[in-house]
């Protein structure tokens, strides 16, 4: 049994291109099967969330913050340059406030926890990786809202108190459970429970990003060259994101495997998270830029790794 489920587990880690714009095409064209799902969003999240943090150690956290050097690189890039670059961009591109605050959003949230498989798959840091997922999860109650405040708190209204605690129930409160059961029973019972919680966590997934994708259906046309523009631009601004995250790596002259790591880490996003926040709190165009993400995330990360990690 266990095997099987190991097997499948693999599988979906392998399908995650194919699987996360399958799961908005399911929310966006039957949107009555899986709106009913919303209510539950961030048990779900917090399900993926927790499945993720049982793979985590204090201690690897203790060994990648000896190198401070590549952890300030990447929150440089992710949480103050590539948010400025979305603003800068996006005010360029369009002039709807709404959705210039989408993309603020997406790339204010945490780096994905799914950056970790490719960090895996293409032999990088681990323990860094680790360590960047961890840190970034925790801040981001902080991050997330300071970073909307900073960029788009005079054009936009936001609850700041609700999006600060969505994030806490859905990434903070099960990454410290995850990581305290990790470490309280020297992974004997994440050994346990993780073959079945694995492939688990990546159904919830699906069902988050279908569930919020189904929000949004009754608003979205494909005919309309608004949605084929935020799509460009979220292509662009995603590859940029891999792009700055290796030239950071190569200006700090870090280690291939540390680059690798951050390559990974600073160009994935945490969208499900975004778009959870974004269906939340605001008005349904704000979701558009993370929907949009979330189909050429996972490809784009896949491109990138043949074209600039593995060489």
């Amino acid at each position: 049994m266990l095997s099987f489920l190991g097997r499948i587990d693999r599988s979906l880690d392998i399908l995650i291109p194919v699987t996360t714009p399958l799961a908005v095409a399911l929310g966006l064209f039957l949107p009555g099967v899986f709106s009913p799902f919303r209510p539950f969003v961030i048990l779900l999240f917090a399900v993926m969330t927790f499945s993720g943090a049982l793979k985590l150690t204090a201690g690897e956290l203790g060994n990648a913050v000896k190198k401070p050097v590549p952890i300030l690189l990447f929150f440089f890039t992710s949480h103050i340059l590539m948010p400025l670059i979305a603003l800068g961009s996006s005010s360029f591109c369009f002039t709807d406030s709404d959705i210039i605050t989408g993309f603020i959003l997406l790339f204010a949230g945490p780096t994905a926890v799914s950056g970790f498989i490719w960090i895996t798959i293409f032999k990088g840091d681990k323990a860094l990786g680790l360590t960047l997922i961890l840190i970034d999860t925790l801040l981001a109650p902080l991050l997330v809202p300071a970073t909307l405040f900073i960029f788009a708190g005079s054009k936009v209204q936001m609850d700041m108190s609700g999006i600060a605690l969505s994030l806490l129930f859905m990434v903070v409160v099960p990454t410290i459970l995850g990581v305290m059961l990790n470490e309280t029973t020297k992974g004997i019972i994440p050994s346990v429970i993780c073959p079945v919680l694995n492939p688990l966590a990546k159904i919830c997934l699906m069902l988050v990003i279908a569930a919020n994708s189904s929000a949004i259906a009754a608003v979205i046309n494909f005919k309309d060259p608004l949605v084929w523009a935020v799509a460009a631009l979220c292509i662009t601004l995603t590859a940029s994101g891999f792009l700055l995250a290796k030239l950071n790596g190569i200006a700090a002259r870090c280690g291939r495997d540390i680059s690798k790591s951050l390559v990974f880490a600073g160009g994935l996003r945490n969208n499900s998270a975004v778009m959870t926040i974004a269906v939340t709190f605001f008005p349904e165009v704000t979701v558009l830029p993370a929907v949009l993400s979330i189909v050429f995330q996972q490809i784009i990360a896949a491109a990138m790794g043949k074209l600039i990690v593995k060489k």
